[in-house]
């Protein structure tokens, strides 16, 4: 593959990864939310995605629609035609990731970052992805397990490994899994694990990098990508000169 997400070369400048969208414009994981992170020029919008009781996926981060929605009811108890008869505060509601992957078609090279937490949903969302014929325009993070699951079903879709150790993991795992990326939150980026991780053939991601002087640090430290609440504030950062205080 030759999308951005899959490069195993060094880019030239980190790649800007915007967190379920554009949260702090538009509520997480909803199409305005993702319409709004690729205009502000994201390379790729994170999402999460959870399964209807019907197995179709959609986009959100919580196993409940409590927090977000304000529905106190699992959304795996929900078909996916009950969930979209949902009538929420000013007339959002919860897209599936195929309307997610819809909205690409009007950006040729932003890709969509699935975050799944668990295995379970791997071959549902697969499988809506592979309908559509977006395998090129998706990649995967997410802990062990997850990616495991995701890696038997897509031999060589781009994953980053959601890692939370100061250590690499062990070349056993890696040779399995072909992960890409090596995705560490950004409190444990440092100059010699970037090191270690390049010398073992990974790229290195971290997230969720919302302060300027953390972007600027982890560009610094020859960060691949960075995933960010504040994507137009890292998009701005990215596209000026390396050292350039805005």
């Amino acid at each position: 593959m030759t999308d951005a997400l899959s490069r195993v070369d060094q880019p030239v400048r980190p790649l800007a990864v915007a967190h379920r969208g554009d949260p702090y414009r538009h509520r997480e994981n909803t199409l305005p939310s993702l319409a709004s992170a690729l205009a502000a020029g994201a390379d790729a919008v994170e999402v999460d995605v959870q399964l209807t009781r019907d197995r179709v996926p959609v986009l959100l981060h919580d196993p409940t629609l409590k927090r977000l929605w304000g529905l106190d009811r699992p959304v795996s108890a929900l078909t996916s035609a009950q969930l979209a008869a949902q009538e929420f505060e000013g007339g959002q509601r919860v897209p599936t990731l195929a309307e997610a992957l819809g909205l690409l078609a009007g950006t040729p090279t932003a890709q969509l970052l699935i975050d799944l937490d668990e295995p379970g949903p791997a071959k549902a969302t697969w499988a809506a992805v592979t309908e559509l014929g977006a395998e090129s325009r998706v990649a995967f993070c997410g802990p062990v397990a997850a990616m495991f699951a995701v890696r038997e079903l897509a031999p060589e879709v781009p994953i980053a490994l959601t890692w939370k150790r100061p250590e690499l993991p062990v070349p056993a795992m890696l040779a399995d899994l072909r992960p890409r990326h090596l995705n560490p939150p950004f409190g444990l980026v440092t100059e010699e694990l970037v090191a270690r991780a390049t010398d073992a053939g990974l790229l290195v991601s971290t997230w969720t990098v919302d302060l300027r002087r953390t972007m600027r640090r982890m560009r610094a430290l020859g960060v691949a990508s960075l995933t960010t609440n504040r994507i137009a504030v890292l998009r701005a950062e990215l596209d000026a000169r390396p050292g350039r205080r805005g």
